[in-house]
């Protein structure tokens, strides 16, 4: 009975490490929040950015492009690929259509300064990071463990890891999940969509904040309740971006958030409920 005891205790520690840390995180973030607030000062430093160059023609190319490319690394037939290929392929198929949205973009006018990438802010940026992280985490592992209880979460990756744990498997989940995923989402939701309608919100930002979060989670719908938690998660995303007028900061919040999942995923035999965005 005490051999079967210590692996228990062993698998559930690293999910107590990081309740903990949420836990704390998010009381020294709230009380930061309210610091700010009562002080009258902003919750992130609004930062002067022109609008996108882009308009809603150049979005509807960048989305067909995409979901063109996803349907020719669809599986066809009864012989899907190996989960492994099909990971794979979606970071070259992500990387990829990124690279060739900047060059169409680009072609119609937009600078690099436009696409939210420029650089020079780093620490700030990581400050701004990881206090959103901490504000987060833990009303989303709440909610989303909740949502768990009810209806299981999906996610290929989940699927991928409970076959195989091997160092390559790993190491392409990491690449996937945590480089890969939030370099491209924040681009094409919080810069390319979300640029675009602040554009046309210009008087009403939360519209254009909202709706791109609402298209964020629904694009990640398919993976039990995983979008609901994520809809709170892209506002929050969004709101740095249009404050910022930078996807950087996101982009680090974003790969930290997926960092925790990946996290729990490995250290545990059994899915973690945190959904990965």
């Amino acid at each position: 009975m005490g051999d079967a005891v210590v692996p228990s205790i062993r698998d559930a520690l690293p999910q107590a490490v990081v309740l903990a840390a949420a836990v704390a995180g998010f009381l020294w973030a709230a009380a930061l929040v309210r610091d700010r607030l009562r002080r009258g000062l902003p919750l992130v430093e609004p930062r002067p950015h022109p609008p996108v160059a882009w308009e809603s023609g150049d979005v509807a190319v960048v989305v067909v492009a995409y979901l063109l490319g996803a349907s020719l690394l669809a599986p066809a037939g009864t012989d899907p690929k190996p989960l492994f290929d099909r990971l794979a392929d979606n970071v070259v198929l992500s990387l990829g259509t990124m690279l060739a949205a900047m060059s169409w973009l680009s072609w119609r006018g937009a600078t690099w300064g436009s696409f939210g990438l420029a650089g020079g802010r780093g620490r700030e940026d990581l400050q701004i990071a990881y206090r959103g992280l901490a504000l987060v985490v833990f009303p989303l592992l709440l909610f989303a463990a909740a949502l768990n209880a009810v209806v299981r979460y999906e996610h290929p990756i989940v699927d991928f890891l409970s076959g195989q744990r091997t160092a390559a498997a790993a190491a392409l989940v990491i690449l996937s999940a945590v480089v890969v995923a939030p370099l491209t989402e924040e681009f094409f939701f919080r810069r390319v969509l979300q640029g675009w309608l602040e554009k046309h919100f210009a008087d009403d930002p939360w519209t254009a904040v909202s709706l791109s979060a609402l298209a964020f989670s629904v694009a990640h719908a398919g993976q039990g309740l995983a979008f609901l938690p994520l809809f709170p998660l892209a506002l929050v995303l969004g709101f740095i971006a249009e404050r910022t007028g930078s996807i950087v900061p996101c982009v680090f919040l974003h790969a930290m958030f997926n960092a925790v999942s990946v996290f729990l995923l490995l250290s545990q035999p059994f899915a973690p409920s945190v959904p990965a965005g």
